[in-house]
């Protein structure tokens, strides 16, 4: 996106999506976006800790446990891409801008939409595992 679009400008893609590009210095759906500048390094080190945390756990899960270890593929791709923005440019490259009318929800990426994805599967994963 930063190839094509100057920061803050919009191109309409559908009725009820935009990519505008933003700088996201925060966490997931800008939380922390305004923060005073501590939230960079301090969630990117929660990124990376986490990141490891998922490849043992990944390592250590049976073959047999298939949802749970495409959940954890999710929010590790999606962790490690963040983190690989903020290494790389200071801050998160966001540009998914879903809207219906003047209604705007958060702007997000790709890897944040992988992280929420993730969750969802791994809290499902245990809920059938319950059962």
């Amino acid at each position: 996106m930063i190839h094509h679009l100057h920061l803050f400008q919009s191109k309409m893609i559908l009725p009820f999506l935009n990519f505008t590009l933003v700088h996201n210095k925060g966490a997931a759906f800008a939380f922390l976006h305004t923060a005073s500048g501590w939230q960079n390094l301090t969630l990117g080190t929660i990124a990376l800790a986490m990141s490891m945390i998922m490849i043992i756990w990944l390592y250590r899960l049976k073959v047999r446990a298939y949802w749970e270890c495409i959940a954890l593929n999710f929010i590790l791709t999606g962790a490690v891409g963040n983190v690989l923005d903020r290494i790389l440019y200071g801050y998160v490259i966001d540009f998914l801008d879903f809207h219906i009318g003047r209604w705007h929800f958060a702007i997000f990426n790709l890897a944040d939409s992988a992280i929420c994805l993730g969750a969802f599967i791994l809290l499902w994963s245990f809920c059938m595992s319950k059962e």
